[in-house]
């Protein structure tokens, strides 16, 4: 397998067509489950924060005005740049890979937005959360905002067509092999595209087998940004607060 399709991310999170795709995510939805994680929380004043595959790193920015000492992180060098424009003195970017752990512990680690599960290798899973664990203080928490694959799955749409910033995007999705994958085609400027996107259909109880594996502690689950039970065929996403 190519090195570009291996780590597709690596590519795909650095491109600017990525961002023009998702312009139009919910950042209102976003901001409300920032709210209430930090709620449920009841993390310290200005604790230290790690907003982990950060991106551009807008809820980093988020977390940072709710007083946060927040640092965010992503393995895209784009996305970094961009983000550095924002830093202040309680707001910090770096890239990083999630498979490697912090120097400095953090009294709380969020992954949002299914940020995990791109990795190839399926030890690299196993790392990424040991390296979490790893970057936390003893005390602290970290919680994991993946999709609800079961509900994703069985509701999966094969073929859209999504024009954005007059380009035309072509949507493929399918499961195979115990992963979903997304295939982005379009043409731009007389230049073709082609990506794909591929994230590992973890269901609640595989990663359940990976925190005993890495001897996390699932302390509570959630279904949605309200924080409401998690119902395996009816949730939207797959919240989990571990430490």
């Amino acid at each position: 397998m190519q090195e570009s399709q291996k780590n597709w991310f690596k590519n795909w999170f650095n491109s600017p067509y990525y961002h023009i795709l998702y312009k139009d995510r919910d950042y209102t939805e976003a901001q409300l489950f920032i709210d209430n994680i930090t709620n449920y929380l009841n993390l310290p004043e200005a604790a230290k924060v790690l907003d982990l595959a950060c991106g551009r790193g807008r809820h980093s920015i988020y977390l940072n005005q709710l007083g946060y000492d927040v640092m965010g992180a992503d393995l895209s060098v784009n996305n970094i740049e961009f983000a550095k424009q924002f830093e202040n003195e309680k707001l910090h970017f770096q890239v990083q890979d999630m498979r490697e752990p912090f120097e400095v512990k953090f009294d709380a680690i969020f992954n949002f937005f299914t940020s995990f599960g791109y990795f190839e290798n399926e030890a690299d899973h196993l790392t990424a959360l040991t390296a979490i664990k790893a970057s936390l203080k003893e005390y602290g928490f970290a919680v994991i905002d993946f999709m609800n694959v079961h509900k994703v799955i069985d509701n999966l749409v094969e073929k859209e067509t999504k024009v954005v910033n007059e380009i035309t995007f072509n949507i493929k999705r399918w499961a195979e092999n115990g992963y979903i994958f997304k295939n982005i085609a379009f043409e731009h400027d007389n230049e073709s595209y082609d990506f794909t996107e591929k994230v590992k259909a973890f269901t609640l109880e595989d990663f359940e087998t990976l925190m005993h594996q890495a001897e996390i502690f699932l302390l509570d689950i959630f279904g949605d940004y309200k924080l409401n039970k998690f119902h395996k065929n009816e949730s939207d996403r797959l919240i989990m607060i571990f430490k």
